[in-house]
């Protein structure tokens, strides 16, 4: 006997019938004599149509109310799984997130956690034989009493820090793909299923573009040592695929060098010429745009013949390149700059593997086949599990197949 956390993401719980379907493949779970807490998002676009009732109702609207919103999607899937599974002849409940209690800040929309008490669900398994039924992305901030949201994806974070807490034997995260593939299938249609993700690459994949994962619950299964699979809940219930488990390193035996192609298009790059080059002037950049909480992320600097300016390019994410200009343009006369230029149709592309920790030049390799399709590279960024181009958007398909097929991710 083992005790599971199953995580169901909106498209799995899209529907009554999609409701039903997920009973069956925990009704398989239970079957076999495993403890099982469940954890659900809302069902497909209900989020999605909450958030655009608050902002109908008041753009500036209260976060703490926007929080009592669209917490409420979480709350209808859990008690209809609840009852589908009460009709399976299956003991179930459903929680919400402060009945637990899950715990965090109190930033509004976007709240970390900061504990669980896993005593009611573990009692609620050996006492009731009950299967937990949980509203993922939710908690409650103590000190308030208020509810808040983890931010989007939040149930998949919700679900690792429960089998944390219960010390779960595993977690599973049920999606519409059947795993981890070394590229999107979509572009690429030798794409292959990863049997195994290293906790790193997962990070390195999920904060470079692929959606499989939030970046927050990597983090948290990597912290917790929390084997976490990625499955499908489109599979038959009685004949499910294993899908890929995301492990430490040392798990996996066979490490590829480069084991995933991600990319994302949510980049704009914005380049300064001639800034002065001296102490303070990054400063003076970057800090404005962290207070208005605006990542950059690739940054080059290019110091001029004169030694005495640099050009400083980096970006930002394409929905906040607007604002970014705006901040940078009012700081201009501290700054010093002469021009800012921009460019919104750009692309990041990545490859990311744990085994370029131990071979050289892979890098190198990709920026010789990238220049041998006239692939033009606008900045680039490194660090010891991946490298990273910045493109023209219009390349990105041809870019990834490239990278794809050059480190032999294309076989079987």
């Amino acid at each position: 006997m083992a005790r599971l956390v199953m995580k169901f993401g909106g498209t799995s719980v899209a529907n009554l019938d999609r409701i039903r379907n997920v009973a069956a493949h925990v009704k398989r779970e239970v079957d076999e004599g495993h403890e099982v807490a469940v954890v659900v998002s809302a069902m497909s676009g209900k989020t999605n149509e909450l958030v655009a009732w608050c902002k109908d109702a008041d753009t500036l609207h209260d976060m703490r109310e926007y929080d009592a919103v669209v917490a409420s999607g979480e709350l209808v899937t859990a008690g209809l799984l609840a009852i589908a599974l009460q009709k399976e002849g299956i003991a179930a409940r459903s929680w919400q997130g402060w009945q637990i209690p899950i715990l965090t800040d109190d930033a509004h929309g976007s709240a970390r956690i900061m504990d669980i008490d896993g005593t009611a669900l573990s009692e609620g398994f050996s006492k009731h034989k009950q299967v937990a039924v949980i509203a993922g992305f939710q908690g409650i901030h103590a000190e308030s009493g208020r509810v808040t949201t983890l931010g989007r994806g939040g149930s998949d974070t919700s679900a690792v820090a429960i089998a944390a807490a219960i010390k779960a034997d595993r977690c599973d995260i049920y999606t519409d793909v059947d795993g981890v593939y070394t590229t999107d299938p979509r572009i690429v249609p030798k794409a292959r299923r990863l049997e195994r993700v290293a906790f790193e690459e997962m990070l390195e994949m999920a904060s470079l573009g692929a959606k499989v994962l939030q970046v927050r619950s990597v983090e948290l299964a990597m912290v917790h040592k929390v084997k976490t699979f990625v499955r499908s809940s489109f599979d038959d219930p009685a004949d499910p695929k294993p899908g890929t488990l995301i492990c430490d390193e040392e798990d996996i035996l066979e490490q590829q060098v480069v084991t995933g192609i991600a990319y994302s298009k949510d980049e704009a790059q914005i380049t300064l010429r001639r800034v002065a080059d001296k102490p303070g002037v990054a400063a003076a950049i970057f800090v404005p745009l962290a207070d208005a909480n605006i990542n950059v992320d690739m940054i080059i600097q290019v110091v001029s013949d004169d030694a005495k300016t640099t050009d400083l390019t980096f970006t930002v994410p394409a929905a906040e390149y607007d604002r970014a200009r705006t901040i940078l343009e009012k700081a201009k006369n501290e700054i010093g700059f002469a021009d800012l230029h921009g460019a919104n149709g750009v692309v990041k592309v990545s490859a990311i593997g744990i085994g370029m920790r131990s071979h050289a030049g892979v890098a190198a390799k990709a920026f010789k086949a990238l220049a041998d399709k006239g692939i033009n590279i606008r900045a680039i960024t490194t660090s010891e599990i991946k490298f990273s181009v910045l493109i023209d958007a219009e390349y990105t398909e041809l870019a990834v197949r490239t990278l794809h097929t050059l480190y032999g991710l294309d076989k079987p």
